[in-house]
């Protein structure tokens, strides 16, 4: 979409390799189980077989995600499962999403952790597309991020769930990229010696984000030399501005410009309008609404 996906690149959420995604699924798991379901194990022989589908339950255009770990849930508790659907996928309500076939009682034991995750990561992506589609014809020139501001021990399956709605993933983790915040600043005194002192270490070896909170932080991080210049709480007249006057003194190629802070869907399109490189939404996982999915055990 633009070159900021060079330095974000979206592989960058493939950090868990299958064994480590399975390790986390299956503690989710254990989280719910326990010593057993009691209840199942109780009213339901073991030898019993069931099949059954997964369906989407909400109102509107969804965006669905977790079907790949569920179907990796439904594998660990030796269940059959067949995607209906793909993750990315938009649907509605009624849609039949997954069909599962396996023992009764390990349908069961598995439906919750299921549905907890399906239904986190399609409100995400599904948030996710909204901001998108709310940029209109901007939506081909800035890109929609997420921030580190997850839920813990979910940050890969939240940042991929952005990924799955059309936008892209951001740092992962804190040594993925040098990212100079206020506090950072405040701390060291200057925007110019905290640039300094990084390329003291890595010279150009790493990228360099810097959030500034006002055109002279701007200025003064890119003459710095930082690759990445983050608006903090601008408003999109502020925004505009400084992208007037960033263009006017010749060097809006030589950074990329990331807009944060206090973006709805009711001003992205505002914001979006003055053609930043990318705009950080933390509300895509900290403030969104899960969709509703249910599993229903099929008549034989």
């Amino acid at each position: 979409m633009n070159n900021y996906n060079n330095l974000y690149n979206d592989a960058s959420i493939s950090f868990l390799n299958k064994i480590e995604e399975r390790s986390l699924l299956i503690n989710f798991l254990n989280e719910d189980i326990g010593s057993g379901d009691i209840t199942s194990n109780t009213l339901i022989d073991e030898k019993i077989q069931a099949n059954a589908k997964i369906i989407c339950k909400n109102e509107g255009e969804i965006v669905i995600s977790g079907l790949s770990e569920a179907k990796t849930i439904f594998d660990i508790c030796d269940c059959n499962s067949t995607l209906l659907v793909n993750d990315g996928d938009t649907l509605k309500k009624g849609t039949n999403v997954m069909s599962v076939q396996g023992s009764a009682r390990a349908i069961l034991k598995a439906e919750r952790t299921v549905l907890n995750l399906i239904m986190h990561m399609s409100g995400i992506s599904t948030k996710t597309s909204q901001f998108v589609k709310r940029m209109g014809e901007f939506s081909n020139f800035v890109s929609i991020s997420s921030t580190r501001k997850t839920s813990p021990g979910l940050r890969y399956f939240d940042k991929k769930s952005v990924v799955l709605g059309g936008g892209i993933s951001h740092r992962v983790r804190l040594d993925q990229l040098i990212l100079i915040k206020d506090n950072h600043i405040a701390i060291v005194g200057s925007v110019n010696k905290s640039i300094q002192l990084i390329k003291s270490r890595f010279g150009s070896s790493r990228k360099i984000e810097c959030e500034v909170s006002d055109h002279k932080g701007i200025i003064d991080a890119i003459k710095s030399g930082a690759d990445i210049i983050m608006l903090d709480n601008f408003t999109p007249e502020s925004v505009r501005d400084s992208m007037e006057k960033i263009k006017s003194l010749g060097i809006r190629n030589q950074v990329i410009i990331e807009v944060s802070g206090g973006i709805t869907l009711d001003n992205i399109y505002e914001y979006a309008s003055s053609r930043p490189d990318v705009i950080s939404v933390g509300s895509l996982t900290h403030s969104f609404q899960s969709v509703d999915f249910s599993l229903e055990i099929c008549p034989n």
